[in-house]
């Protein structure tokens, strides 16, 4: 069984086929560590027409994702999985950050409603969404791809699913501190040198170089999260 399970609800599901089906999510699923689900929100449409949208009351530009659909699908996962979290994905959410997929890594099943047109009706918010997620002070056209973000992002946290486990570990962010730089072969490239140390197969030394590079990186691109933090 999966450790954790992602069920995407989308009207366009078709936009998700590539983030999910290839290299390390792919080979997760593969490896039975992560199951990604993604539901056809047409198919629990109204109607003949299998509608899923319809006018905002009160006038004004813009289609509502309406509260029957999501109800019904909604429902219809819950009879058959335990669900943590259900999760809208909308720009006036909580923001993203690795903090948030440290503890979505955490549950076995959560529920991501990607969003389109004006939104989503907000009785689906007051009554059954249970956190809002934003990927950033921006608009897209779907929440598909704020949704890929999330799955990726939390997924890679799973054990087992990066051959090396460490990795995850040593990501930026993980201890609000930004990821040192990286060298590989060769030494010299156009008398651009790797730094001595790295080269010296002390731990010690390379790891006190490694967390002062870091702290450095972080002071200069990113001084607000030694502040948060």
């Amino acid at each position: 069984m999966a450790t954790i399970h992602f069920h995407i609800i989308s009207a366009v599901p078709d936009l998700l086929t590539s983030p999910i089906s290839h290299s390390i999510l792919q080979r997760a699923q593969d490896k039975g560590l992560v199951a990604v689900s993604v539901y056809n929100l047409h198919d629990y449409g109204i109607g003949k027409h299998k509608q899923i949208d319809d006018y905002q009351y009160g006038g004004g530009a813009g289609m509502v994702m309406m509260v029957e659909p999501l109800y019904n699908c909604i429902e219809s996962i819950r009879k058959s999985h335990p669900v943590d979290e259900i999760i809208f994905l909308t720009p006036d959410g909580k923001k993203f950050d690795q903090k948030t997929a440290n503890t979505l890594s955490l549950s076995k099943s959560i529920i991501l409603i990607c969003g389109h047109y004006k939104g989503i009706d907000q009785r689906v918010r007051d009554h059954i969404v249970t956190s809002e997620i934003s990927v950033g002070d921006f608009v897209l056209s779907g929440g598909e791809l704020p949704a890929a973000i999330i799955v990726d992002a939390t997924a890679r946290l799973i054990p087992g699913v990066l051959n090396n486990e460490t990795s995850a570990l040593t990501d930026s962010f993980q201890d609000d501190l930004l990821a040192p730089p990286v060298y590989t072969r060769p030494e010299s490239f156009n008398e651009w040198n790797v730094p001595p140390v790295l080269l010296s197969g002390h731990d010690a030394k390379i790891e006190q170089w490694r967390q002062s590079k870091a702290l450095d990186r972080t002071k200069t691109l990113r001084p607000d999260l030694l502040e948060e933090g």
